[in-house]
């Protein structure tokens, strides 16, 4: 019975007048968020607090403590969600008791002590409720060594810390539960979940499979380059590989398997293509925002820094499948719509994001970019009937993103209380020492060691949870070795992404096997295979920054194009069927088509370009014919 305590609760749709009530609480909140942001509310921590306390209300009531929970919520819920409005009640009305306390200066009395604790234990509850237990216990751990950790002999031991100084520091200052990985989610990432929301009820998700459809929908194998684009382009704004495959996996999944690709690769593609949504420019995932906050790094300069290895990301993706469809002789989609007509049907839904784009370049902060993107797309969708969103579905649209934030603010508070304790104790410090020990000298070593822990890290957890976890331990290791700042976090950022898709846990690929009727495993590795690339990547671009638009246009330029050459000839080595040496020498080339050496590189590239361009003039020689089998 204990067990069934351990999984994630089961999600509610509540109706009658209790969803009503519910459902028109959820808006007004989001509005308040929104209102919030706009108009800066000066007191951080109280706007978390509240934020937070708001967030948990809902959550009780809305998923249940079990997979086999019931469809109304129980007297615990309630009891739970009730303890969620008197925190934040307690702390509305002491807030200027609270903004004038000094963290660790004063002792905290009996009313603080137990709000606190309350609020702690509900973050836990929160957390394993939205996402499972491996975050959870991550946190349980690291809260057990704050509190215990005294007893464990030097080096990882640490000074006495009494309840009182663990209650002060993890909930009354923004170095715990409210720290930036909530403040980012109680700003910028609610605000582009907002425009998601309104996008999706809009239409937005259809507009989005028919342009991948008009645009790759008559090439060879069309249905899988249609899951590639329409998923990144979902993904972008949705920000959740799960999430992703489950709403586009259930269209395009089911398409490429009467092509005539397999189950597995089928689900694979789908599964390779949603995760690196949260990659993709200009709107990227909440972890994008985090990793901005976090580092200081202005978010435009991540948006630029990101577009080259995501497109390449995608590129990779693309070609296999190409290659495949090819090789099996698959066919595209007969009936599919001009380009410029479905354009010219879903402009509406061009507009909000070229606003995005340009406000994003003209310099103006996230939090103003989604509320223009937004107020653009309620403008927009009111001028075509088919979009036009009456009262009540702008209502429900609204109160949607305060539900789709359920999941992130649980693990946001979560990453919140291990970044705490990590700074209470100083084991981030002991932990990079630990990696850099381990690694050695080597600069390859240590990343490869950082991969492999954000990996591991990530197993089952939110994107935005794995990253964080990832630069508080890896990430001074990382500086220590000299790397710039921009290529260090994303190389923990990209690696936390595909922690998504890597067996044994690969979260999404279970989303897709569902939809695939196909072993989640299978779909797993084959996701891994596809999506090659983004495994590369990261170590390319903390060798070659130019990579992350980090040098001049010439040397951004030269990386890009060298980009694609190896992009091209890894896909090639992956999926075509040749020797292994010529295997082997297609990913040394393509390491030497990225060198930060330029004459190396300009060499490689313009070789093989120019070979390129011959096979093509010579009728794509290179193509396998087509031969039976299951792809």
């Amino acid at each position: 019975m204990f067990a069934r305590f351990l999984g994630t609760g089961r999600r509610r749709v509540i109706g009658g007048a209790l969803g009503r009530t519910l459902t028109l609480f959820s808006a007004a909140f989001a509005l308040w968020v929104v209102y919030a942001n706009i108009f800066a509310l000066p007191d951080a921590l109280l706007v978390g607090i509240l934020f937070v306390c708001g967030i948990y209300a809902l959550l009780f009531l809305h998923v249940g403590a079990t997979r086999e929970a019931g469809p109304r919520p129980t007297v615990i819920d309630w009891s739970l969600a009730i303890l969620a409005v008197a925190c934040g009640v307690y702390f509305y009305v002491t807030r200027e008791a609270l903004a004038s306390h000094i963290t660790l200066l004063y002792p905290l009395s009996t009313a603080q002590l137990f709000f606190g604790a309350a609020l702690l234990a509900l973050t836990l509850e929160a957390t394993r409720r939205t996402t499972g237990p491996g975050l959870t216990v991550v946190v349980t751990v690291f809260l057990a060594y704050n509190l215990w950790g005294h007893l464990i002999p030097a080096p990882l031991g640490h000074g006495y810390i009494d309840f009182g100084s663990f209650i002060d520091t993890l909930i009354y200052t923004t170095d715990g539960v409210f720290g930036v990985p909530i403040q980012v989610a109680a700003s910028y990432v609610f605000l582009f979940v907002l425009f998601g929301s309104l996008l999706s009820r809009a239409g937005g998700a259809e507009f989005m499979f028919q342009l991948a459809a008009a645009l790759t929908g008559r090439s060879p194998g069309g249905p899988a380059k249609i899951a590639i684009l329409s998923s990144g382009m979902y993904g972008m704004i949705s920000g959740s590989p799960t999430s992703d495959v489950a709403t586009t996996g259930s269209v395009t999944i089911p398409i490429m398997k009467r092509l005539g690709y397999s189950a597995r690769f089928a689900g694979a593609v789908e599964v390779a293509a949603s995760t690196g949504g949260a990659a993709m420019p200009p709107v990227m995932g909440s972890a994008a925002f985090i990793l901005a906050e976090y580092t200081g790094i202005d978010y435009r300069t991540v948006v630029f820094a990101a577009l080259i290895p995501a497109l390449l990301y995608y590129l990779g993706i693309y070609i296999q499948v190409h290659l495949r469809a090819r090789r099996l002789g698959l066919r595209g989609v007969d009936q599919v719509d001009p380009v410029l007509e479905t354009l010219k049907a879903g402009w509406i839904f061009v507009v909000p994001l070229i606003v995005i784009t340009i406000a994003l370049l003209v310099g103006y902060t996230p939090t103003y970019v989604a509320v223009f993107g937004s107020v653009s797309l309620l403008a927009t969708s009111m001028m075509q009937k088919r979009t036009r969103m009456s009262p009540r579905e702008l209502l429900e649209g609204i109160g949607e993103t305060t539900m789709r934030m359920l999941p992130v603010a649980g693990a946001c508070a979560a990453a919140g209380l291990v970044i705490g304790g990590l700074t209470m104790t100083g084991l981030s410090m002991k932990a990079s020492g630990l990696v850099s020990l381990v690694a050695g000298s080597g600069d390859i070593a240590l990343l490869l060691l950082a991969a492999l822990i954000t990996i591991i890290l990530g197993l089952g957890m939110p994107t935005p949870s794995a990253y964080i976890l990832a630069a508080v331990l890896v990430g001074p290791a990382i500086a220590s070795a000299g790397l710039a700042v921009l290529p260090a976090n994303m190389f923990l950022l990209y690696f936390a992404l595909l922690s998504a898709l890597t067996p044994p846990i690969a979260v999404a690929a279970f989303a897709a096997a569902a939809i695939a009727d196909e072993d989640a495993m299978r779909i797993a590795v084959t996701s891994v295979k596809l999506a090659a690339t983004g495994f590369a990547l990261p170590f390319v671009f903390v060798w070659n920054p130019a990579l992350l638009a980090m040098g001049t246009w010439p040397e951004i330029g030269l990386a890009a194009v060298g980009g694609v050459v190896a992009v091209s000839l890894l896909a090639n080595a992956l999926e075509r069927e040749m020797s292994w040496l010529r295997r082997g020498l297609y990913l040394v080339l393509a390491a030497a088509a990225v060198s930060p050496i330029v004459l190396l590189s300009a060499t490689v590239t313009a070789v093989a370009v120019l070979y390129g361009a011959y096979v093509f003039r010579q009728g794509r020689r290179g193509w396998a014919k087509p031969e039976s089998g299951a792809a």
